[in-house]
């Protein structure tokens, strides 16, 4: 049974929403993923947003660019939250999906992560299902500790090696 699922309009947003799959997986969340044309796959779109309480989904992550009907489309169809992804493009570099997916109407919330922005998507979700998992939350607090460890390596380098010297290693 999957807790969160991930839906995209095409095969070709799939590296960025890949980035959603792996944080999941990192923090040891079931998901199952998709791709289901809001456009092109309307029924399809309504029987799986429609059933995804049914399946036991607590989460949805919807990657769309472009006119990004996907993730507003599955707000409209189901109780579950749902985390807008907008897809970079190559016209408007994704800021038509922002408006898109920010722009919902009162009553159809869709939450919007920043352009090509899928790990914060799961990790948003992750949140979302800490609320009632002790467990998970504990992953979350490790996981902000260690990112925090990361930084902090970062800048010891940096005083170690002076920023000309930190910038060549990059």
């Amino acid at each position: 049974m999957a807790q969160v699922g991930i839906v995209m309009g095409s095969d070709s947003d799939m590296p960025v929403m890949a980035k959603a799959a792996d944080m999941l997986e990192e923090l040891g969340i079931s998901y199952e993923m998709n791709i289901i044309s809001a456009h092109r796959e309307p029924d399809e779109l309504i029987t799986w947003a429609r059933g995804a309480v049914d399946s036991g989904m607590k989460v949805m992550i919807a990657g769309a660019g472009m006119a990004a009907a996907l993730p507003g489309m599955c707000a409209a169809l189901t109780p579950l939250p749902v985390i807008g992804v907008p897809l970079a493009g190559s016209k408007l570099d994704g800021m038509d999906a922002v408006f898109s997916i920010m722009q919902m109407p009162p009553g159809v919330p869709v939450a919007t992560v920043a352009i090509d922005g899928a790990k914060n998507a799961a990790i948003l979700a992750a949140k979302i299902l800490a609320t009632s998992d002790q467990a998970l939350m504990d992953k979350l607090v490790a996981y902000t500790k260690e990112m925090k460890k990361q930084v902090e390596a970062k800048d010891a380098k940096l005083h170690e090696l002076g920023y000309k010297e930190y910038m060549k290693q990059k």
